[in-house]
């Protein structure tokens, strides 16, 4: 929501500085998100006046113009078709930045003749898309005075955030009521125009004319034409619809002092008609529309679509309708998707003599559903869906007509009014102690009382903060009943009077209270849920990988790869965010292709988060592998890349820090289809459990995430470890063995399709109460081993407790290993 200070000022009588009003907005909780002046970028153009004007002698097109920008006279080379002796316009000397051009001015020599800077169009300057000619000022206008001060342009502008529930700040009037209630200064009245007396003042404020005479086109009920054929049946939708028309309209354009604050809140003047709406919609919060009457059929109705119905918006694009959706038609087509855009057939143009100006109310749920549908955002929709103030249709209409024939003149009609707003008052029983109870700030109750009334609230018999007496107030006894505006849709209990009462007294007034603790040490609060995401996090970071944290949300594309999604979001705010994800790696390989194509040579990353599956949130640690393991150097030559054995060492490490009993882990399997065969697996506790998935990536998941080369992954499923039962004593003391182990070495020749976790696995079975571990050291094909077969060394530790082993023990435990190995399809090499 962007503004000018000096249209605030309009609404708000105050002598604050921007400073103090920028500090107040924060504070009372409507965010500035900046403040610029666009003065200050054409600073540098000054009036200057035309001293003469001759042919270029090597263009036709070409001007040699003599110009004084109050320092004497410059040569200028201007092609412009109205330069000429005697005309003041805008120049730019060398060093200027042309906003428009996106250049800046420097000496030039154009066809040979020296030109010192540029006489300048609105377009160049980016005020406007005239660019036929350069700008022509008043004979008066002072030559040398920069141009920004003489055109009023040094006017600060002011961009907000408005929150979703602040429907009230759509408007600057509602900002100023804020400001207002805040200490700033005081709220303007509003003057709504009366059937026979319409002000011919620019603007909402109800001022007369320059000449001091009041416009009364608006004629009384005696002379005005009948009210326009329109109605509502979709009360549902729109409850309300006011309309009125006005004959003899001239639309041209709009006023300068419209469309300065227009252009000035970056929206671009279209004609009078149409710049009158939208500066009604910012300055009051109040969206409307004119349609061309030449343009309709009949009378106009707000109803339900037809399902397939078709209009073309006022953007020129074609959107399809169905029977949930709100518009307006007349006779024979739909000309409006009801308070989200106009349609383009009837919309107004230069040849508009008679018009019909639309205030209606729309439900803002209705608004939302079909602005969804339909992904189409406008300023209207903004307002409708906030919910805009359904008391003020009569004024607003009022004052659009006002506006409409002080600009282009015209005739008015009568209005007519179908349907009812919703307008049923709300009335809060409000206990002042709440400001301290719940807001932790105490507030007097005058002073609650009167900030109240300065939003437009009312207590009691009390009516604004102008009646407000000390008489009247103390005969309020108990709750106060305080009525809610019909402007505050979101005002609907007393903690939301303890909110109003809060932020304007500052959100900053609130003293810090420490919460009491209590005596001893403080109990644990983390879950074990929590305990584990921390160490597995910690383990990560520590082992060198990088922490990311992606979006839950993917699109299509990006799941299908992992399976697809089991969820789909009704409501997305982009299609490439519409789906849960069902794994981690793809907002990790999306993250991993941004580094690498940034020239990341290695990138190593984690994430710990959710996937949603189709029966519940499973807790999950990702990670991605991409790049070079090992960068080249002068001993190891090129670059070593990840594979899946890195993967593999990442999940095991991970899980042991994790508090998984990785002793008992087999590997098994391919890991999906999203991995690439024989080159991963899952490390699982027997065949069901799967603790971690780890290997290469599949070829065709890499390239539908646009990816060069191997990329190694892992996902260890934290949910899946089982949890470490207490035994309810402490761990006993470390005592490190008193004998040395004894280390054996044994050769297997096995089946190639053997998998060496199976053999060892079975070798350290073989004798569970002396083999503490083994581990195998070498794998061999070639020469020396049969075709079919690879050789496998296995390494077994064994530890002495009470006394050493006799060569005989050694001799036992040795054969136990060779028959346990033989089981599995292994033979002792000789």
């Amino acid at each position: 929501m962007k503004f000018t200070l000096s249209w605030l000022k309009q609404h708000l009588d105050t002598t604050a500085t921007l400073d103090q009003i920028v500090e107040a907005l924060t504070r009372i909780g409507l965010e500035v998100e900046g403040v610029e002046n666009p003065g200050e970028k054409l600073a540098a153009f000054t009036i200057a006046k035309v001293l003469s004007a001759e042919r270029h002698p090597q263009a036709d097109k070409l001007q040699i113009l003599s110009v004084d920008a109050g320092n004497g006279p410059l040569q200028v080379v201007c092609g412009a078709p109205n330069a000429r002796a005697g005309l003041i316009g805008v120049f730019g000397a060398p060093g200027a930045y042309v906003p428009g051009l996106d250049v800046t001015l420097k000496l030039a020599s154009i066809r040979g003749v020296e030109s010192n800077g540029m006489m300048c169009s609105t377009r160049e300057l980016e005020l406007g898309e005239d660019h036929d000619g350069i700008i022509e000022l008043p004979e008066d206008a002072p030559i040398g005075t920069p141009y920004p001060d003489y055109a009023g342009l040094t006017d600060p502008v002011i961009d907000v955030a408005i929150t979703p529930n602040r429907q009230d700040c759509m408007g600057v009037r509602g900002i100023a009521r804020d400001l207002a209630a805040a200490g700033l200064g005081t709220l303007t009245p509003l003057v709504i125009p009366t059937p026979s007396v319409i002000p011919a003042n620019a603007g909402t404020q109800g001022a007369a004319s320059a000449n001091g005479e009041v416009d009364s086109r608006v004629r009384g009920n005696d002379g005005r034409g009948a009210g326009p054929d329109v109605r509502t049946d979709d009360p549902e939708g729109c409850p309300a619809f006011f309309a009125q028309t006005v004959t003899g309209v001239r639309n041209g354009e709009s006023p300068d002092w419209m469309r300065r604050s227009l252009i000035a809140i970056g929206q671009k003047p279209i004609s009078a008609l149409v710049d009158i709406t939208n500066y009604l919609m910012i300055d009051l919060g109040r969206p409307l529309h004119v349609y061309d009457r030449a343009k309709l059929s009949g009378g106009l109705v707000a109803r339900k679509a037809k399902a397939g119905e078709q209009v073309v918006a006022l953007n020129g694009k074609t959107y399809t309708l169905d029977d949930s959706m709100t518009v307006v038609a007349d006779d024979t087509a739909v000309h409006d998707i009801g308070g989200i855009m106009g349609g383009e057939h009837s919309g107004v143009s230069a040849d508009t003599k008679d018009v019909l100006i639309e205030c209606a109310y729309f439900d803002p749920d209705h608004i939302a559903r079909t602005g969804q549908k339909l992904t189409l955002t406008s300023d209207a929709r903004s307002r409708f869906e906030r919910g805009v103030d359904p008391a003020f249709l009569e004024d607003g209409l009022a004052i659009a007509t006002a506006l409409v024939l002080h600009v282009c003149g015209g005739t008015a009609s009568d209005v007519t009014r179908s349907g009812t707003p919703p307008l049923e008052p709300r009335v809060i029983h409000y206990d002042p102690r709440l400001s301290a109870d719940l807001g932790g700030l105490h507030v007097a109750p005058e002073r609650q009382a009167r900030t109240l009334l300065s939003l437009g609230f009312t207590i009691g018999a009390i009516k604004s903060a102008d009646a407000f007496s000390d008489a009247l107030f103390s005969t309020i006894e108990g709750k106060w009943p305080v009525t809610v505006p019909s402007w505050r849709r979101d005002v609907d209990g007393p903690a939301d009077l303890v909110e109003e009462v809060v932020r304007i007294e500052g959100i900053d007034s609130i003293p810090s209270t420490p919460l009491p603790r209590m005596p001893g040490v403080a109990k644990p609060t983390a879950t074990p849920e929590q305990k584990l995401e921390r160490r597995a996090r910690r383990a990560a970071a520590a082992r060198g990988l990088d922490e990311a944290v992606t979006w839950s949300f993917l699109s299509d594309a990006e799941a299908e790869p992992f399976g697809g999604g089991a969820w789909t979001l009704a409501n997305p705010i982009s299609e490439d965010l519409k789906v849960m994800r069902p794994s981690l790696l793809p907002g990790l390989l999306a993250a991993t292709g941004r580094n690498l194509k940034r020239g990341q040579q290695s990138v190593r990353l984690f994430e710990i988060g959710r996937r949603y599956l189709a029966e519940a949130e499973r807790a999950t640690l990702g990670v991605v592998l991409a790049g070079d393991r090992r960068p080249r150097g002068w001993r190891d030559g090129k670059a070593a890349s990840f594979d899946a054995y890195d993967a593999k060492a990442e999940a095991i490490a991970l899980l042991a820090a994790s508090g998984a009993p990785v002793d008992n882990l087999q590997v098994m399997g391919e890991a999906g289809d999203a991995w690439h065969p024989g080159q991963s697996g899952t490390l699982r506790l027997g065949p069901k459990t799967v603790l971690a998935s780890f290997g290469m990536l599949h070829p065709s998941v890499l390239k539908a995430f646009d990816l060069d080369g191997a990329v190694a992954a892992v996902e260890v499923y934290l949910d899946a470890i089982p949890p470490k039962r207490a035994s309810g004593f402490a761990r006993p003391a470390y005592t490190p063995p008193a004998l040395q182990a004894v280390r054996r070495d044994f050769a297997f020749l096995v089946p190639a399709t053997l998998a060496t976790d199976t053999l060892v696995r079975a070798v350290k079975g073989a004798d569970k109460a002396v083999i503490v571990s083994a581990r195998v050291f070498d794998v061999f094909t070639g020469q020396g081993v049969e075709d079919g077969h690879k050789s496998v060394a296995v390494e077994i530790v064994l530890q002495p407790t009470a006394k050493s082993f006799t060569d005989e023990e050694i001799k036992a435990v040795a054969d136990k290993v060779v028959a346990a190995a033989t089981k599995q399809g292994a033979s002792l090499r000789g």
